[in-house]
């Protein structure tokens, strides 16, 4: 296991919704929305994570 890649992918995931936002607007065309030299089962865990992660704090309820 490389802790690395995990990382990685969990940094590229946090920020692949910035990057997919600017994508779509013509920017940063030399920043990847994901990294094909690091996919991996590591990587793919961590991205995921990450891309997952702003959702997470949405579901959980509030208290009363």
């Amino acid at each position: 296991m490389e802790w690395t890649d995990v990382f990685w992918g969990f940094w590229n995931g946090i920020t692949a919704w910035i990057v997919l936002i600017v994508h779509a607007f013509g920017g940063w065309s030399e920043f990847p929305f994901y990294d094909l030299a690091r996919s991996g089962n590591w990587y793919d865990f961590g991205f995921l994570l990450g891309a997952g992660s702003p959702f997470l704090g949405a579901t959980r309820g509030r208290g009363r």
